[in-house]
This record gives structure tokens, sequence and C-alpha cells, in this order.
């Protein structure tokens, strides 16, 4: 079990972006914590909630114990940590649902989202281990969020910026750091594709090296 956490923690560190950490973690989270639903709900996200890859839907703050629980405290809850056996079925009717748990999802000191878990009827309740795990896995995510929204976002240059969407994409991986090999690693080109669109964006910038650009893309977006 130990082996199978510290690999969720590998794929959100490697994650480059928000829409990539549900799909890191799609397989994993199952496998670990044994359930049939789970999901990353976002509270300030309404676009891209819907595409989330689990069938969970969000927490409900204001109506469910557990949810609330987790907002009022920043910490991880099931339905048993706060509720008497056979209770939690009075706030949830979904039969996919027997058993939930909640973590959040902390930045800059508020509750940016939270990482819901649920189990079928005939599945275990959540215990402390679970719970325990949780904790560690929220940390994680916690901190990466912070990461991925504190990096400049180069794609929101689109509108000014005389490179193509594919080129873009690019160029913020050329931010992050990542060489061509990787950065064709992640788009599933080939690292001469990445070599010779780079030498098209830097004749469209009228730059000519890797830092320049970033710096340019990056002017662009400010003004």
């Amino acid at each position: 079990m130990v082996n199978s956490l510290h690999a969720v923690f590998h794929a959100i560190a490697n994650v480059q972006n928000e829409p990539e950490l549900r799909l890191a973690l799609a397989d994993k989270i199952s496998e670990h914590f044994g359930v049939q639903n789970w999901g990353i709900y976002l509270l300030d996200e309404e676009s891209t909630a819907e595409i989330d890859i689990a069938s969970i839907p969000a927490v409900c703050l204001e109506s469910n114990p557990v949810g609330r629980y987790v907002v009022e405290r920043h910490a991880p809850a099931h339905e048993q940590l706060i509720l008497s056996p056979g209770d939690w079925k009075h706030f949830c009717s979904r039969h996919d649902h027997e058993h939930v748990m909640t973590g959040p999802i902390v930045c800059d000191g508020r509750l940016i989202g939270t990482l819901n878990l649920a189990r079928n009827k005939g599945n275990p309740p959540f215990n402390g281990n679970d719970l325990a795990d949780l904790s560690a896995l929220c940390i994680h995510l916690s901190a990466k969020m912070a990461i991925l929204r504190a990096k400049p976002k180069i794609s929101n240059s689109l509108l000014a910026s005389p490179l193509t969407t594919r080129e873009l994409e690019i160029a913020e991986l050329v931010a992050q750091g990542l060489t061509n090999a990787e950065i064709g690693e992640k788009l599933w080109i080939t690292q001469n594709s990445v070599k010779q669109a780079l030498k098209r964006m830097f004749r469209k910038l009228k730059v000519s090296a890797r830092a320049e650009m970033v710096a340019k893309l990056q002017d662009i977006q400010v003004s």
C-alpha cells in the first residue's frame, strides 16, 4: 500500500496543468483506495467540472455534513467519523455512495477544492488508514495546485500572439524547462518536429533563443 501511495505522489509531481492532474490519477486513486467513484472538484471551476473523468458529483457543501466538516476544518473526513452508523443515508440516497470520504485542497490559506471518494454498497467503510492516506494525498495535491497556479500561463496570450495553439503549447513547456525530447513526449510528436516548430516560432517572434522567446511571450501577455 505504501508503494502505491508513492506512485500517486509521483504522478502528482509530474503533471504540468490542472486537467492533466485528473488523468494522471485516473487509475491510481481507484486502485489505492478501493473506490468505485472519485473526483477532484475545484470550487472556482465551472466550465471543466463536467468533464471530470469520475462519475462522483461535486460535494454539496451546504447540506452534506462530511463536506461541511472539510470546509470548516480543512481536514479530511469520512461519514463514520462524524455520523452514527447508517445516518449518512439520511443525507445521500445514491446507491453508489454507500461510504464517502472527502479531503481538502488548500491554496494560499483558503479551500480551493476537494478530493471526493465513494464506495458502493457491499464494500467496507473507510477507516483510519484511509483517512491518513487521504490527508497525505491532499497535502501533495495542495502543494501542486499552488505551483500550477503560480506559473505564468503563456497560453493566455493566444489572441495577441502570432503563434498557433500548438506552438503556444510548445512555448509553455519550454517555459517550464522541458527539453525538446520531453516536449515531444508530452505532445506525442517527434523531437525533430519540436525542433522545427521552435525554428518557426523564433522567426515569427524575431528571437534567437528559448529564454528570449519565453520573455517576449510573457511581455505580450502582460501588455
